[in-house]
């Protein structure tokens, strides 16, 4: 299937015709986000600059090519960084292998670097429960600011996921919200009751952001900067960042650790996986599972605490 021309890929500076036609397969037909994009664009024009000096072009590589590109990495980035551009390298070749560009995929025989297991890290209960408190409830971004912590948390969204939220996509009065998951995914978050509140506070005066016109103001938008522009996930992350210095929590906070937050205390609290897994928008249950090795190192401290053959 030929890819219409046009479109964000179409925008990004690349050399092959081939990593042209690729990106626009991702963005139309998989609709992978601008980030995806930047990323595999980013990968393919470093292996391209790796091969020039070989004289090799994409189409005419073999597995001992990549693998000496990713060795001269090694070094410089990080494992999980090496995995994520092999697996746009593999997705590349696979791309150019169905079209006939070439007879089989080489990135096939690149074996994956293993990563290490990271257990995401929890806020505890006491802390979570700070954090919403803590925007001013008189100021009128400080009651935006309270919504974004009540979603993020109480939903278990993801930054990008809270940021693309509209007006539209919220039903305060059933209490949920139409969220647009990776990969434009729908599926529908129920919303806590403290963050209904919060909601409905922040709707109430959310409009004292548009009366002044300035440029890049998006109306629709549930989450508004000063000037009336969509909330982007770099000022969520400054936001909470703010509240975080402010109550000398004392750790790094992401808006992601809400997300791991909200897994984590629902499994606490007796949630099955499965549900958990419908909740987050995970594709696999396996990246859900997760959660379950960080409630059993809780356990285990517990154990380790109060058990007295411990």
């Amino acid at each position: 299937m030929k890819v219409a021309p046009g479109g964000r890929a179409a925008t990004l500076a690349v050399v092959s015709p081939h990593v042209a036609d690729f990106l626009r397969y991702l963005e139309v037909s998989r609709a992978a986000s601008p980030h995806t994009l930047k990323a595999y664009a980013q990968d393919l024009k470093a292996l391209e600059g790796y091969l020039a000096p070989l004289g090799v072009a994409l189409e005419k590589v073999s597995h001992l090519h990549l693998r000496g590109f990713l060795g001269t990495q090694s070094v410089e980035l990080a494992a999980s960084t090496r995995a994520r551009r092999l697996a746009g390298l593999k997705s590349f070749y696979k791309f150019l292998a169905r079209r006939k560009v070439i007879d089989a995929n080489p990135a096939r025989r690149v074996k994956t670097p293993k990563l290490p297991q990271r257990l995401p890290r929890a806020v505890p209960v006491d802390e979570a429960f700070a954090l919403m408190e803590a925007p001013d409830a008189e100021a009128l971004l400080g009651l935006r600011d309270r919504a974004m912590l009540e979603v993020l948390y109480g939903s278990g969204l993801r930054v990008s996921e809270l940021c693309g939220l509209s007006l539209d996509s919220v039903d305060l009065k059933a209490g949920v919200a139409r969220v647009l998951g990776k990969g434009n995914k729908e599926r529908f978050c129920p919303l806590s009751a403290p963050a209904v509140e919060a909601l409905s506070e922040w709707m109430a005066r959310r409009g004292e952001l548009l009366v002044r016109p300035a440029k890049k103001q998006d109306p629709s938008a549930l989450f508004l900067n000063f000037r009336g522009g969509r909330l982007t996930s770099r000022s969520v992350e400054r936001h909470l960042d703010k509240y975080v210095r402010a109550l000398a929590l004392n750790r790094k906070l992401s808006p992601h650790a809400l997300r791991h937050s909200f897994a984590t205390h629902l499994l606490a609290g007796g949630a099955d996986i499965r549900s958990i897994q419908e909740l987050l928008g995970h594709a696999s249950l396996s990246t859900t599972q997760r959660y379950t090795a960080v409630s059993f190192e809780q356990l285990q401290k517990v154990y380790d605490a109060a058990h007295p053959r411990a």
